[in-house]
């Protein structure tokens, strides 16, 4: 597969490797005929027509870890077609962290809880987000709701085609992404309790990317795709935030 997207979650646990299998630790929570499983279950696929799109979600819960997965996006003209790769708590006040990822990408993502580590968003190895813990200052940092892994493939040509204006090619379908090797290194939320004792495993050298962070150079990076490709900075949409900006849109940080 030429495209690949990396989610990591980061937290000073001790960390439970599961070799990701489908059957073992996903189940398709909508579009399931429009979603298939190959052979020990380490890959499939998710397929949207003008009937249905598809969905998949993680049977476990997970407060912190780490969530690898190789993603092939929907080839060709896709204008108007979403393949979301995202963890989510549930709730009003439910914690999310939402990959609506444009074909022809490789996504990643580095989060963690400790103040040293910061949560980071690369596409291609280079970053292009940075997204600090400022608690200090009464932002909210997603840190203590369990998530549970979803992807999805669906049709959204309303709004993710700037604003509508290019409509999906139907005679294109059915859209096809596909999934494979998605490993999950995380600990497990169950009953109120993680599965993992704290405070353990840092010496592990499997654990290293516990401490991973932007140097200067990736900070760098991510200026510059700021300052070359940015088409779109919700701190600058007074529309969808009429009563007030988030409050990190105040800092240099957002």
């Amino acid at each position: 597969m030429k495209a690949g997207l990396l989610v990591s979650l980061i937290v000073n646990f001790l960390v439970v490797a599961s070799a990701g299998s489908f059957y073992n630790d996903f189940y398709f929570n909508w579009g399931h005929d429009h979603g298939k499983v190959y052979g020990d279950g380490s890959s499939l696929s998710l397929s949207l027509d003008k009937y249905s799109g598809s969905g998949f979600q993680s049977k476990e819960e997970y407060l912190f870890g780490k969530i690898d997965v190789q993603l092939k996006l929907v080839p060709g003209n896709s204008a108007g077609t979403v393949t979301t790769f995202y963890l989510s708590s549930l709730g009003p006040y439910h914690d999310e962290i939402d990959f609506r990822i444009p074909r022809k990408y490789k996504w990643s993502a580095i989060h963690s809880s400790h103040q040293r580590v910061q949560p980071s968003f690369s596409v291609d190895g280079i970053a292009i987000r940075e997204f600090k813990n400022l608690e200090s200052i009464g932002i909210p940092f997603p840190k203590n709701q369990p998530m549970r892994i979803y992807s999805s493939l669906w049709e959204a040509d309303d709004w993710a085609t700037c604003g509508g204006k290019v409509k999906t090619d139907w005679t294109k379908a059915p859209f096809v992404a596909s999934f494979r090797n998605i490993n999950i290194n995380a600990c497990t939320w169950s009953y109120g309790a993680s599965s993992c004792k704290s405070n353990s495993g840092f010496g592990d050298s499997s654990n290293s990317w516990i401490w991973e962070q932007l140097d200067s150079g990736r900070k760098g990076q991510v200026k510059w795709v700021r300052d070359n490709y940015i088409v779109y900075d919700y701190c600058k949409d007074y529309k969808r935030f009429p009563y007030g900006l988030p409050r990190e849109c105040d800092t240099n940080f957002h």
